[in-house]
């Protein structure tokens, strides 16, 4: 889709959200200028199938799109919202289903439903040949129940926004094709996640921000933007004492496997 060259890559930015409407033109022009060059666009719901694909259709060299249903959206209509995501994949060209998976911190009593919609979305992306993007909160167990179950040479992906612990992240790299989702949390001081990392080699990483979520020290607790992935790479460089250019350029290799781009 685009040559390989030195660039940052943010795998997971809703800059589609009204967050961002009145300046997101400068922000995706301070992103490019700052090598953050290319911003993959995570689905919410079918509420958002729209300004995502708006804003993907505006920066088509910059913003590639994801469809999918998010765990946090499955409710008793999930049947009809599938269908609405599944329509926009019979028109559209994506680059992967997500973000899906599961989330046990806010509603554990949609999780029957939450599987059933997961599991119909990992076999879309297996039918399609397109990696998954998982949202696992408080979920790791339950997601690798699914997956010791689904997975085959077809399923690739990322565990988005990856905060779990060392026998977690181990399980999760050796389904091959996956790879951990590295956002702010790596640089929140008694997050523990840069001693999880030290053992996890950098060929296994992507870079993210998760905008406007989960800012980076020094901006915890503000609105994120793309622009702070920059933060992220730096303490990956700072835990992996290596250059910034290292984790520039490994991480956005990492990214285009994935991806297939």
């Amino acid at each position: 889709m685009f040559e390989e060259h030195i660039m940052f890559i943010d795998t997971h930015t809703h800059l589609y959200l009204s967050d961002f409407k009145a300046e997101i033109h400068d922000i995706i022009n301070s992103c490019v200028e700052q090598k953050i060059e290319k911003l993959f666009l995570p689905n919410i719901d079918s509420s958002t199938i729209g300004d995502l694909l708006y804003l993907s259709s505006k920066y088509p060299t910059v913003c590639y799109p994801m469809m999918g249903l998010h765990p946090c959206s499955v409710k008793e209509n999930f049947n009809s919202e599938l269908t609405k995501i599944e329509n926009s994949f019979k028109k559209n060209k994506f680059i992967a289903v997500g973000e899906i998976g599961i989330d046990l911190y806010w509603d554990k009593s949609t999780f029957e439903i939450q599987k059933q919609a997961f599991i119909t979305q990992i076999n879309w992306a297996k039918k399609w040949k397109l990696p998954i993007v998982i949202h696992a909160r408080d979920s790791f167990n339950e997601i690798f129940e699914i997956l010791d179950e689904h997975n085959d040479e077809n399923l690739t992906g990322i565990f988005h926004c990856f905060t779990g612990n060392e026998t977690q992240a181990k399980k999760i790299i050796a389904y091959k094709g996956f790879k951990l989702g590295i956002g702010g949390v790596v640089t929140f001081k008694n997050a523990g996640l840069d001693k999880v990392l030290s053992s996890i080699d950098i060929e296994h990483l992507v870079l993210e921000t998760d905008s406007p979520y989960l800012s980076p020290v020094p901006f915890r607790g503000k609105r994120n933007v793309s622009t702070n992935l920059i933060y992220v790479a730096e303490k990956l460089a700072t835990i992996y004492n290596c250059s910034l250019n290292t984790i520039e350029n490994q991480t956005t290799k990492n990214a285009l496997n994935v991806f297939k781009l």
